[in-house]
This record gives structure tokens, sequence and C-alpha cells, in this order.
């Protein structure tokens, strides 16, 4: 299902058009942007529910030597490794810890240097004194040389209202409506009986899509600590 056919799906499912009106700030809020909305949310709701593969993503940076510090990319959302890559270029994976830990294992970062063993989340980038919204690591040992890092993380994919089709469009359309209709139906204080027919035929889909992401992608991945649902 793309975007056009979900837009008119929508439409058609709750007999409504979503008409423009007024807000209350004085400006207008379209059809095309109430709909929008609607599956955007259901996007994010599926997104934090069920851990696709299509969900992560694979970058490489670099990190410099006495610099303990890595700039998470803009659209991280959470880790799933990070590795620093040697001149022979062997890949080391890192251990995901907290601030605390690698501060009490390498309290000087000045002469606490090495290839780093340890990340954690730092926080927000500080820039002139200014907090901006980017994230970074905080590396131990400090690196006592430049090195490749690579970094596997979750994030939003585009969303189908922007790119028209998308994996989950085009796979698990089913999850994807009703989800959407769930978010216009709640929009539209309509009927208790009709808002849970949606809400379960939402969570229907949801199993099947979980079985998926959850289940069968998931039998024989080899990092400890994520959820994996038995398939029958």
């Amino acid at each position: 299902m793309n975007y056009a056919q979900l837009f008119d799906t929508i439409q058609s499912y709750t007999e409504n058009n979503f008409p423009d009106f007024i807000l209350a700030s004085g400006g207008t809020e379209t059809t095309t942007e109430q709909v929008n909305r609607f599956i955007q949310q259901a996007e994010q709701r599926v997104y934090n529910t069920v851990q696709f593969p299509f969900l992560r993503k694979n970058m490489t940076g670099n990190v410099q030597s006495g610099n303990k510090y890595l700039q998470a990319p803009n659209d991280y959302l959470a880790s799933y490794s990070l590795a620093v890559i040697d001149a022979s270029g062997n890949y080391e994976y890192l251990l995901n810890k907290d601030v605390n830990f690698i501060r009490q294992a390498y309290p000087n970062p000045t002469t606490d240097v090495g290839i780093p063993k340890y990340y954690a989340l730092f926080g927000p980038a500080i820039v002139s004194s200014v907090i901006t919204t980017e994230l970074t690591f905080i590396l131990g040992p400090t690196p006592d040389a430049a090195y490749t890092v690579e970094l596997h993380f979750y994030y939003y994919p585009e969303s189908i209202t922007t790119a028209g089709t998308s994996w989950l469009g085009d796979n698990f359309d089913t999850v994807l409506l009703y989800g959407s209709l769930v978010e216009a139906y709640t929009y539209m204080k309509g009927e208790t009986d009709m808002l849970a027919l949606y809400d379960g035929k939402y969570k229907e889909a949801l199993m099947q899509a979980k079985r998926l992401g959850d289940g069968m992608e998931r039998q024989d991945a080899y990092r400890s600590g994520q959820y994996r649902q038995a398939v029958t």
C-alpha cells in the first residue's frame, strides 16, 4: 500500500474528508496535514513496538587522538553496536557502559589513553557554550590515535507521507492502516465500539508483525539482551 492508497483508505473507512479548519492561533490545518499526522503517529507507535531490521542503520566516522567524545548522528535513537577499526582493519566492538563507569575506570582522560574499549551515551553536545540537540558518546580510554568507527543504530526511517512508499506499507499495510485509523478515530472522538474494533484489528496485525520482527528474524541472533519472541 502506497501513500495515496493509504490516504484514500483512511478517508473511506472513517467516512470523513477531514476538511481544512482554522486553528486557534489563526493558521489553517489542511486535510493533508491532518491525515499525515495520523499516519506518522501510527508509524512511530509501530516502530517503538517492533524492532524490525529496517529500523537499523550503519554509519562510519572517525575519532581523533586525544578526543574522548564522538558525536552521534542527527537521526540517532539508540545504539545497536559501536566498533573501532584499527589500522589493520580489525573490528573491536566496544561495551556499552554508563558515564560513571568510564569516568571511574579512566579518571584522567589525558593520560588514560589507548584503543577504546567502552562507550556511553554522554548527552547533548556543547558548541560555544550552547547546548545543541545532537547527542554525543564518551569513549574509554581516550583514543591514542585516529580510528575509524562503525556505529550500528536505531532510527526512524522516512515516513511514507513524504517518501510515497515504505517497507511497512509494502509488507505490513494492515498494521499501518489500522494504527492510522485508531489515531484518526481518536481525533474524531468516534463511537467507542468502532474505536475498539479498529484498536483490536491494530493489535491483531501488530502481533503478526512482532512474530516476524521479534521472532523469525531474531532466532539465530548473536547479540544478547534483545527481546526474542518464540515462534511456533
